[in-house]
């Protein structure tokens, strides 16, 4: 998930796991520290969201949309 435009760009492994974390040199440079960890903020909540709204897909897909207990 990205945000800025691609000033900061973040990708997350399964519902919870941050793995990358890239922030683009030009968003280094503005010095607005407060811009930066906004952008931080919404690209790994974005990815967060992503990741829980795929997996509850694929999850679906599995249970064939019966609750299961204990999957989830």
């Amino acid at each position: 998930s990205t945000s800025g435009g691609g000033a900061v760009s973040v990708t997350v492994k399964g519902e919870s796991e941050l793995k990358a974390l890239k922030i683009s040199e030009d968003a280094m440079k503005s010095g607005d520290v407060e811009m930066l960890q906004d952008l931080v903020l919404t690209a790994v909540n974005d990815a967060l969201r992503t990741a829980r709204e795929t997996h509850a897909a694929e999850m679906e897909k599995v249970t064939g949309g019966f609750n299961v207990p204990g999957l989830f």
